[in-house]
């Protein structure tokens, strides 16, 4: 457990709780300093990417800020986004084909893959034969087929796999899940997923590429839709915390805003029900940004407010004190108010920087990628999220996916894609 200023005058505190009757305490979550970055490698490794569309180029940047890993191979099918990638990672070599540059790069130790979800599979398998490292986005891939045999690659190869649901990186999520592990949570309730943009999933496509290949979010044979794509990584979350899946998936989506003749829904609601009868809801749309990306966990204690960058605890009045709350730094919630409690909050203090300190420097994807390269230097240290980790919520994905473009009661059994 992180070190906390502890406040003198437990009077204060209590006069304070007293004022925000009816509320309950909020706390901030903030790691400690030694965990947040920046990550060094002790040896340079030698780094290569598969697909460099959007989130191609958002990996480039964040491990351009990990000293130690070296962009050496970039691949991709498409000549103009290689072109543009390879001027984002100065030095590196550009490849057509993923497969030519297993082979002709002998110095990569590490690939990335990033290409469109249903790509995953083939990829993986080849950097994996090759006997490359390898870190997987998720989900793992588009069909329950398809994630299973890239869980029969990695457990059969020597390799370091990595499957890419980043909150397992997040400092922020990490000391989430040691308080929900501990009486200051409690008894798990219920909790709720929520995604919010304004945004569109169809993209003008880039040269010498078609409208159907850019847009593959958009193909419902391909595409897992906003539950699958996006959603998992949040009920991932859950899955990670309480260490079980939920037994069954209803949902149901619309399209609200981007009547443009697409057929996957820009609006969808699910409800993931576990077998002890929690459930946890889920709400994502391309149709309001209100709100953002985060996660709720509420327990008989506490709950979390998790926003990636950002997390919150708000402990009940009638918790019992634990120990550890009262660092007396407020900050409003609408009509709540509470004081909050910083991981190595007297180093911050001692360095002017206590209010600077709430939130990351860096991203959950740098965090995740400086995981991978880790296990890679270490081989004895785990990845955060191990193939099977991956399945898992890549399967909750797919099947909340079928729940809604169904509308019917998918039931989740493990039993049926593990063995």
């Amino acid at each position: 457990m992180a070190s906390v200023a502890r406040v003198a005058d437990v009077t204060d505190r209590r006069s304070f709780l007293h004022g925000a009757a009816g509320s309950v305490a909020s706390l901030a979550l903030l790691p400690e300093l030694a965990r947040l970055g920046p990550r060094r490698l002790i040896e340079p490794k030698a780094v290569g990417l598969v697909g460099v569309g959007r989130q191609g180029r958002a990996i480039i940047t964040e491990l351009q800020k990990i000293e130690g890993a070296r962009i050496v191979a970039v691949a991709d099918t498409n000549p103009s986004r290689l072109a543009s990638a390879r001027e984002r990672a100065p030095g590196s070599e550009g490849f057509a084909d993923h497969r030519a540059m297993l082979e002709r790069r002998r110095d990569l130790e590490a690939v990335v893959v990033a290409t469109p979800t249903h790509l995953h599979r083939a990829i993986v398998e080849d950097v994996l034969s090759a006997g490359r490292h390898c870190f997987c986005e998720a989900p793992l891939a588009h069909t329950i087929e398809d994630a299973r045999a890239i869980v029969a690659a990695a457990e059969a190869s020597n390799r370091i796999f990595m499957a890419g649901y980043q909150a397992r990186s997040n400092p922020v999520y990490q000391l989430a899940r040691t308080f929900f592990k501990t009486a200051s949570f409690r008894d798990f309730v219920s909790g709720r997923t929520h995604y919010h943009r304004k945004t569109s999933w169809r993209f003008p496509p880039p040269d010498g590429m078609s409208a159907e290949e850019s847009n593959w979010r958009l193909d419902p044979e391909l595409s897992l839709g906003l539950i699958g794509e996006i959603a998992s990584h949040q009920l991932d979350v859950f899955h990670w915390f309480r260490e079980t899946m939920p037994a069954e998936a209803l949902g149901f989506g619309s399209i609200q805003l981007r009547k443009d003749g697409r057929e996957v829904a820009d609006s969808v609601q699910a409800i993931f029900r576990w077998a002890d009868g929690t459930a946890v809801q889920s709400e994502a749309t391309l149709a309001n940004s209100y709100g953002g990306q985060r996660e709720a966990l509420h327990g008989t204690n506490a709950a979390f407010d998790l926003a990636w960058s950002h997390g919150w605890m708000f402990k009940e009045l009638d918790a019992p004190t634990m120990g550890w709350e009262v660092y007396a730094l407020r900050q409003q919630f609408h009509h709540d108010e509470g004081i909050i409690v910083i991981a190595d909050a007297t180093k911050l203090a001692e360095l002017g920087q206590l209010k600077e300190g709430i939130g990351l420097p860096y991203s959950s994807l740098y965090y995740a990628l400086a995981d991978f390269l880790r296990s890679v230097s270490f081989p004895n240290v785990p990845v955060p999220c191990t193939a099977r980790d991956g399945l898992a919520s890549t399967v909750v994905g797919i099947l909340g996916n079928q729940a809604i473009r169904s509308g019917t009661t998918v039931a989740i059994d493990p039993a049926s894609w593990t063995d």
